[in-house]
């Protein structure tokens, strides 16, 4: 009987990948993307370890997509708005598109593994506050779409009424 698509053994998941956010020389995540091996597509299921003294990505918030995170083993720190919060294993966090700003940083002396997670679908739009701009997934030309905020113009939603009609 062959191995089904549905069960990611160990093994495999002990095989990650190095994943980083460009904008932050300190983002260093090794994550096993459980549910692409899967084969899920609306949702996604990772389990990453990041190494101490490193970060997950950057403070970010997502306007359209729901995150959550739970830690597996090590500590951590996470910001959640503009607040840090200790983090230890079971805790879980669960980010609603609420506008909150989160982050997460192994300010522990061994390797921080988390559960993470959230929706797939097209048309998310991420806020980067550290880095005064927007990003905007792409898939269909393979890149993220990175707006700094002084070039982001922003017209009032009454300028599209014609008032004479």
């Amino acid at each position: 009987m062959s191995e089904p698509k549905h069960i990611v053994r160990a093994a495999v998941q002990a095989k990650a990948s190095r994943v980083r956010h460009p904008k932050n020389d300190n983002s260093e995540i090794w994550m096993t993307r459980l549910g692409d091996l899967a084969g899920l597509t609306r949702t996604g299921v990772n389990i990453s370890r990041i190494p101490p003294g490193k970060e997950a990505f950057v403070p970010h918030a997502h306007l359209y997509q729901e995150e959550w995170v739970y830690v597996v083993s090590g500590r951590g720190r996470a910001l959640i708005g503009d607040e840090h919060f200790p983090l230890a294993p079971g805790d879980f966090m669960g980010f609603p598109c609420d506008g909150t700003v989160h982050h997460l940083t192994n300010d522990g002396d061994e390797d921080l593994v988390v559960l993470q997670g959230g929706e797939r679908h097209r048309g998310d739009v991420g806020i980067f506050p550290t880095l005064g701009g927007i990003g905007i997934p792409m898939p269909h030309e393979g890149h993220m779409a990175y707006i700094a905020d002084e070039s982001i113009e922003r017209i009032p939603l009454t300028a599209w009424l014609d008032e004479e009609s």
